[in-house]
């Protein structure tokens, strides 16, 4: 039976999801199903709920956390009114964050965290946040002029997992965050840093499979050999724990 690759889902209150006809979804870019198909991977969408990951983790061999809105700076200890921050949905944070710190600990499945997902990892097991990355960066390159996609590439730590999995040192990404990890969680390492100093990816080494890239391999993974392996990885390590 192929793999069942849970995926996490925006919020409700996410506004880009909301449409003409309903105020509120449960919502997720096609390509990270499509990622997940191409891997040999069943995807099984996983939307907020409290406590509910507690039942659905039991049917997942392994887990991808999406990007999306940002984590609530009360999360991390930040300014909870800093008006470049984009509205949190509180419920997401909470399962989210909830569900890492399980994965995290239990270690008996394959953790992929993309985007918003790297952040959750972070925070979840004891990083901070910087809100703004223009506020601390003259050039951001993370984003283009009008918010949205850019490409740039990103240096992978040499003999790291994220190398060998990527089977490259240098990969071109898709990126469009405007937030970025500050004090990295103990317990994780760096495995990947932007030109200009930011951090990239981030991976717990004592986890068989816990890994974390700031950009969106999803975008690429079609015409990017480098990018699908993430999805390709996570899908053949479930056959390795079994």
């Amino acid at each position: 039976m192929p793999p069942i690759i849970g995926l996490t889902t925006y919020g409700t209150t996410e506004a880009h999801t909301k449409t003409n006809y309903y105020d509120s979804h449960y919502a997720i870019p096609s390509d990270y199903v499509n990622a997940v198909r191409r891997a040999g991977g069943v995807p099984l969408l996983i939307p907020p709920g409290d406590g509910e990951w507690q039942q659905i983790v039991k049917a997942v061999d392994a887990v991808i956390f999406t990007g999306g809105t940002d984590i609530d700076p009360s999360q991390y200890k930040g300014d909870t009114e800093n008006p470049k921050v984009y509205p949190p949905d509180k419920m997401r944070d909470k399962t989210e964050i909830d569900f890492v710190r399980y994965l995290a600990q239990s270690k008996d499945k394959p953790v992929l965290c993309i985007c918003r997902g790297m952040q959750v990892l972070n925070v979840a097991l004891g990083g901070t946040m910087h809100p703004h990355i223009p506020d601390i960066m003259d050039n951001d390159m993370h984003r283009s002029a009008d918010g949205w996609w850019t490409l740039h590439d990103c240096q992978v730590e040499t003999d790291s997992h994220l190398e060998r999995i990527m089977g490259a040192k240098t990969v071109n990404t898709y990126s469009g965050h405007h937030q970025a990890v500050k004090d990295v969680a103990p317990n994780l390492q760096v495995v990947s840093k932007a030109a200009d100093g930011i951090i990239e990816a981030l991976t717990l080494p004592d986890h068989p499979f816990m890994l974390g890239v700031q950009w969106h391999p999803e975008k690429s993974a079609h015409n990017d050999i480098t990018q699908q392996r993430l999805f390709d990885a996570l899908v053949e390590a479930v056959s390795v724990r079994v």
